[in-house]
Order: structure tokens, then C-alpha cells, then sequence
């Protein structure tokens, strides 16, 4: 085929045998149309009438792209197709996992093309799998695959220009000729692309207006694009189906290893193997560099590399080859390298924070911004971190290995530790009001004034307050440990005190533990002895809820003698109230009651009612355990009535509970069942998930006492279920039995 477009044209109809009039019929071209097409050359019309009239000749694929290519203004001499182009690089050579990735990018493609925008952070795989889905699908794209790597996030260098793309496109499509304009360029290459069943793969990303020229004008092609950005604007204006990538499970890295490594190589070091995986924490590139180190050292142990991997401050030296496109620091230092100085900023500091998430509200702290949600949202973008939840962020771990690595090579120590300072009050503050809306009776712990810059929250209700505890408890955990390091002593004890209702409602009994030994080395360092009164207190009662007995009496020992030395009578009384519960805990309720006997006479003459009220009910108890059953009720109503005056409610619960259990024991089942039901509404209201089950268990038997058996076998299955989910192992055991021997009575009735 020779010649410009008119004498193309004419040629071909000729050769097909068709008259202007039988070609005007044929494609819907008036034959006015069709004469000036053959007569005026070049021409620079309507693509879509060309397609019309290529349709009419029954063209070649071949033939019709010299037709357009010749119509969009250069010679069909000049602009003979290409071979169809395969432009793919070489597919993986091992890949592994990426299953429901894989069925996503299927189902996304499905019988109608589609563009899709591939998302993730340096390393996690994008352009690995893109590739290994693309060579699996090749017989989808009879007309070819182009490929281009955009270069969006690499070092040094700009991002390749759609138009340079475009061109790049064009010299696989066409083999000479193309035209000099760069519109004309992209109107070829659109042209060119439009019906045929091709793939374009995109790979690096840096944005979507970077992809947005390089789109086809048809619908035939399929899109796939890979970037560190989420292309939002690809997925809103351009219907692009969004596949936002993460870290392997577990199972899908060791199969990454074992691919390499082979399973012998695996198991002959089992432990090994899972520190390294462990280690890569599901990042394909830490994976693959770990793995080539491994091959390209048959003689070296898998614990050796393991060791280098262990000590964090070395751990990305040692995930490089020693390429930068093998290089999990190289790999993240092109995506930070992209930031404006205030996203740099933020993404170094989140680097510090010593747990696993963070709150926006937290970060604004930790930055010292009112509003930081911009700068999170740009980091969100590039795939440097991810919403876990609303308004809740994480980042991957070696993502912030590499962040804080940033910190402390950009920010001088006392930049970071104000940064610290000020996440670590902002919990603290919060925490501290939060423990006052759950128990607005409790001893009031002035704390000093927050770091300048911190913002604590400001939680509306006890409700709230419960699931702001729920939500940051590991983060108050973590910023406790930060202050410990530091030394930061009232900062720990603080810390501590302030999740002891929290925890206490929710029976996190081990972890109580913990704060309060981390408080008591804390407050040991401190001149004032106020702390360490209340420290060895509350230290003895969370080491009486996990059974260590002794620790319990020495630390409460101590308690009242500080107490007795500093004449603080309030807290000799609470100290007795603890010892109470200790030794009826150690099964010598004589001795618990008498140091309840102790304390009520103190809180009595103190007029402090609210722990007038703590002495009575603890008194009532142990009274009904010693079968003192009127001396118990008679304790357990006044503290009852005390609580209700005082709107105490988690009291108010405790002393219906007591109440129940008196009203069981002395064959009042009927009263029993109404105090614990009572007693459990109150205690599911307040979130004191821990002792809501201990009701349950108790309520059980005045259900099996008037043969409601069907109730007793809810409520103990209930009650088992939360002792499970506690990890109150001794608890389940004992509630199992009693539903198993419910089995055995209910089988025996229906033998009869």
C-alpha cells in the first residue's frame, strides 16, 4: 500500500471491487464525502468516518491501520505496521501467593476491558504481580501488550513525560513515519489502539495525570497500571477499579523463601526460617533480597542471616543486595525522596511512635499540628502508611524502621523527644480524664501541665471514654515503656493509675500486672512518697488477681506502713480495703474481714461515703462466706443504698451481686435471679466485661435451684464463653463442669 491517503483509498475500494456509490451504501459515507477524500491528500479528517469506510472494505487489521495512520497525515508508505508488539519484560521467576489479588485483577478484566490502578508501597510487589498476571492472560490480547515504566518514584531522575511514552508506543505500533506534532502523536497512538484487544501496562506511576494521556480512546484495551499512589483521580473521573496491595500472610512468605530455598533447606532450620520471615514481615522485596543472599551463600545458615536481620537499627543494611533495585532502604528512600518538607516532616516523627497504630488526633500531637490530616492523607496516597480504620493509620514495619532512621538522621535528639513528650502527655492527659468519667468517685492524681503543643482529647461521656480506652490501650502500653525509658517517672506511675479502672472493667489482669511493677520502679525514683503509697496498693491488689499472694501482702504491707508514717488516713483505709480482698482471695476471710472492720471505721470517721460504702459490701461478703447471712445482708443493703445515693453504679452492681449470692444461699432463688440479673445489666452498661461474667457463672445456680434448667445452660454457656475470651482458664474449667453435669441431670429426667 502506496501513496497518501486519497490514492490508498482508491486503491483499496477498487481492489474490493466497489463503486463510490456501493461504498457510500456500505459504510453510511455520502459519496460527495467519499470523491474528496480521494481527491484532496493529505487529510486530516474524522477517525471515526476512516473506521466507517475501513468496516465497508472489510479491511485487514494491517490494512486498516495504514488507512488510519495515513489519514491522521503522513503517507501509507511511510506508516506500514509494526509486528504486533510484545513489550512485556520476562514474567517472575517465582511467584508465589497473591491469590485473591490475582482473582480480583480476573474478575476486574472479566469479559469487558477495564483500566486498573495497582497500589502499594516500595517493595510489596506491584509490578510482580502485574507481570505474572499479564503473562498468564496473554492469549486475552491477540493485538499485543505495550509496556512502558513511568519511572514515577525513582531517584535523580523525572518521571517519563506521557508524550515520551506516547512516542515509545508509537515506535513498536508503527514503523516509520509518525507524525512530528506531540498531539498528532497521542491522536495516533489513540487511534491506533482504540479497537483492538491489547494490553498497556504502566508500571511506576507517579500520578494520575501522568496515566490520564496514555489511556486508549476506545474501549477494546485493558489498563493496568502500578503505582506507590492510589491514583485516586484515576479511580473518580475514570471509572479505574482500585487493588490496593499489602504485605504476604505468613504462609504465602515462607512459600516465597521456599520457592528460592527449597522446603530441605527450610526445615533443617526451622526457627530460623520463621525469624526471617518474621523479620521481612510480608514485604516480597525483603523477601527476595534475603532469599538471594541465601543462594548466593549455600554455606551460610539461615540463623546467621537471621542474626543480622535481628538487631533493628541494622536490619534495612542488611535487606540490600547491594543494587539499588534490590534494596528495601533504596526502594522507600525514592518514595520519601517525593515528599514536600512537611510530609517528610510527619512521616520521619510517625517513625517514633512506639505503637503499631496512631490516631490522627494523636498525631497532631506528636507533630505539634492542629490539623494534620492533609500531610496523612499524602502519606496514605504514596502507600507510606494505610488507614487501618477510620482516622487510625499504621505503617508497615520496616516502612517505619526506615521512618525513624529518617528522625534520626534529620532531627536532633531534643526535637525527638519533644515529639515523644508531647504524644506521651497527650495520652497520659486523656487517659486521666477518661479514668475520671468511668469512676468520678476515685481519688483525684493532680498531674503537672502538659508539654507546650499537646492538645489532649476531650471525650464526651463514660461510653465514649470506654472505647477510647478500648481503641489506644496498646499505644498507652507502648507510651508508658517510652516514658520508662526515658525516665520520665511521673509520666509512668500516671500512666499507670490512670488505666487501673480501665483495665480492672475489663479484666486485663496481666497487663495490670505489668504497669504497676513499671510504676513501682518508677515512683521507687521519686522524693514525694505519696506515688509509691498508692503504687504499692494497687501493685498488691493486680498481684492478688494472678495469684502471686506474697508479692501482694509485702507490697500492701508497705503501703499502710507509708500511710501510717505520713498519717494519710484515707489511704490507710483503702490499703485495708485491698487487704480485705487479698486474704479473702488467700481463702482467710476472718482475717479479710477484719481489715474490713478497719477501714470502715476510718472512712466513717472521714466521712467519706463512697468508701464507707467499698467496706460495707466487703464486709456483707465475707460475712455470707463465714454463713453470717443476716450480719451480710444487713452490710450489703446500707452499702447498696450508700452507692445509689452517690450514683456509684459500678458499687451499685458490686452490692447486687453480693446481694444475689446472700439471697441463693439462704434459698431465696426467686430474689437471688432478680439481684444478679440487676447486677448483670449494670455491669454490660459500664463495660465491666470481667466481673459481668462472675455474674453470670453465679446466676446459673438459682436457675438449676428452681429446675430452670434451659436458663442456668444460657447463662453458663454465656459465661463460658466469656471466660474463654478472657483467657480465665480455671474460670471455663469450672463453668464446664457445671453444664456438663446440667447434661448429665437433664439425660437422667429424660431416661425416666
Amino acid at each position: 500500500m502506496t501513496g497518501g491517503f486519497g490514492a490508498l483509498l482508491r486503491q483499496l475500494r477498487l481492489r474490493a471491487g466497489m463503486t463510490q456509490e456501493q461504498l457510500e451504501e456500505q459504510s453510511g459515507v455520502s459519496v460527495r464525502t467519499i470523491r474528496r477524500f480521494e481527491t484532496r491528500d493529505p487529510f486530516n479528517g474524522s477517525m471515526t468516518t476512516v473506521r466507517r469506510l475501513a468496516d465497508a472494505l472489510r479491511l485487514s487489521a494491517e490494512e486498516r491501520d495504514g488507512l488510519l495512520a495515513a489519514a491522521a497525515g503522513t503517507s501509507a508508505g511511510e506508516n506500514a505496521t509494526a509486528p504486533v508488539p510484545r513489550q512485556l519484560p520476562a514474567p517472575p521467576g517465582e511467584f508465589v501467593g497473591r491469590h485473591d489479588e490475582l482473582a480480583a485483577l480476573d474478575k476486574a478484566v472479566g469479559a469487558t476491558p477495564a483500566v486498573v490502578a495497582a497500589s502499594g508501597g516500595g517493595g510489596i510487589g506491584k509490578t510482580w504481580t502485574a507481570l505474572h498476571w499479564a503473562h498468564r492472560n496473554l492469549d486475552r490480547f491477540p493485538d499485543g501488550q505495550l509496556f512502558v515504566d513511568l519511572h514515577g518514584f525513582d531517584p535523580g531522575g523525572m518521571p517519563v513525560r506521557p508524550a515520551t511514552a506516547v512516542r515509545g508506543f508509537l515506535d513498536a505500533l508503527v514503523k516509520t513515519g509518525t507524525p512530528a506534532g506531540e498531539d498528532a502523536q497521542a491522536a495516533l497512538y489513540r487511534t491506533l489502539v482504540a479497537d483492538k484487544r491489547m494490553l498497556i501496562v504502566l508500571d511506576n506511576a507517579r500520578d494520575a495525570a501522568q496515566v490520564v494521556p496514555l489511556l486508549p480512546g476506545g474501549r477494546g484495551c485493558t489498563v493496568l497500571v502500578t503505582s506507590r499512589d492510589r491514583l485516586a483521580g484515576l479511580v473518580t473521573a475514570h471509572g479505574a477499579v482500585p487493588l490496593a496491595l499489602g504485605e504476604l500472610e505468613e504462609h504465602e512468605a515462607w512459600d516465597v523463601l521456599a520457592a528460592r530455598l527449597g522446603r530441605d533447606r527450610l526445615a533443617a532450620e526451622p526457627d530460623a526460617a520463621a525469624d526471617l520471615v518474621r523479620y521481612c514481615a510480608g514485604l516480597p522485596l525483603a523477601l527476595a533480597v534475603v532469599a538471594a543472599r541465601a543462594e548466593l551463600r549455600a554455606d551460610v545458615l539461615l540463623a546467621t542471616l537471621a542474626a543480622e536481620l535481628r538487631d533493628v537499627s541494622t536490619r534495612l543494611d542488611a535487606l540490600d543486595a547491594g543494587d539499588p533495585t534490590s534494596s528495601v532502604h533504596a526502594a522507600l528512600s525514592w518514595t520519601y525522596g517525593a515528599l514536600n518538607s512537611s510530609q517528610a516532616e510527619t512521616f520521619a516523627l510517625l517513625g517514633l511512635t512506639p505503637g503499631a497504630e496512631i490516631s490522627l488526633a494523636a498525631a497532631a500531637n506528636l507533630v505539634a499540628e492542629a490539623d494534620v490530616s492533609a500531610t496523612t492523607r499524602a502519606l496514605e496516597r504514596v502507600s507510606l502508611i494505610e488507614q487501618c480504620a477510620p482516622r487510625r493509620y499504621r505503617m508497615h514495619d520496616l516502612v517505619k524502621l526506615f521512618a525513624a532512621d529518617q528522625a534520626r538522621t534529620s532531627f536532633s535528639a531534643e526535637i525527638r523527644d519533644a515529639a515523644l513528650r508531647r504524644l506521651s502527655d497527650f495520652y497520659l492527659h486523656t487517659a486521666h480524664a477518661a479514668d475520671r468519667l468511668l469512676e468520678p468517685h476515685r481519688h483525684v492524681v493532680e498531674l503537672g501541665e502538659p508539654a507546650p503543643g499537646t492538645s489532649p482529647r476531650s471525650l464526651p461521656d463514660p461510653a465514649a471514654a470506654l472505647t477510647w480506652f478500648d481503641d489506644e490501650h496498646a499505644n498507652l502500653l507502648a507510651a508508658q515503656r517510652i516514658a520508662t525509658a526515658r525516665g520520665w517517672h511521673d509520666t509512668v506511675w500516671q500512666l499507670a493509675w490512670s488505666l487501673n479502672t480501665f483495665q480492672s472493667r475489663r479484666g486485663l489482669v496481666h497487663d495490670r500486672l505489668a504497669v504497676w511493677r513499671a510504676a513501682l520502679d518508677a515512683a521507687t525514683s521519686l522524693a514525694d512518697p505519696g506515688p509509691l503509697m498508692r503504687v504499692h496498693r494497687l501493685l498488691g491488689y493486680a498481684s492478688a488477681a494472678l495469684g502471686h499472694h506474697e508479692e501482694a501482702i509485702g507490697n500492701l504491707g508497705q503501703a499502710v506502713g507509708i500511710a501510717e508514717q505520713e498519717g494519710d488516713l484515707a489511704e490507710l483505709g483503702r490499703a485495708h480495703v485491698t487487704l480485705a480482698r487479698v486474704w479473702e482471695m488467700r481463702g482467710d476471710v476472718r482475717r479479710a474481714r477484719e481489715h474490713g472492720i478497719q477501714a470502715l471505721h476510718i472512712f466513717r470517721a472521714l466521712e467519706q461515703p463512697v468508701w464507707e460504702a467499698e467496706a460495707l459490701n466487703s464486709i456483707g461478703w465475707q460475712s455470707a462466706c463465714l454463713g453470717e447471712y443476716e450480719t451480710a445482708r444487713e452490710h450489703c443493703q446500707a452499702a447498696h443504698a450508700l452507692y445509689r445515693e452517690h450514683h456509684e453504679r459500678d458499687g451499685e452492681a458490686d452490692t447486687l451481686d453480693s446481694l444475689g449470692y446472700i439471697a441463693h444461699l439462704t434459698g431465696r432463688h426467686d430474689e437471688a435471679v432478680g439481684h444478679y440479673q440487676q447486677a448483670l445489666t449494670l455491669f454490660k452498661d459500664i463495660g465491666y466485661t470481667h466481673t459481668a461474667a462472675d455474674t453470670l457463672e453465679r446466676l446459673g445456680h438459682p436457675y438449676a435451684a428452681l429446675g430452670q434448667c434451659d436458663r442456668a445452660w444460657t447463662v453458663w454457656s454465656e459465661a463460658l464463653a466469656m471466660y474463654q475470651t478472657q483467657h480465665r482458664t480455671t474460670d471455663a474449667q469450672r463453668v464446664r463442669a457445671a453444664l456438663d453435669r446440667l447434661d448429665t441431670d437433664l439425660s437422667g429426667t429424660t431416661g425416666t
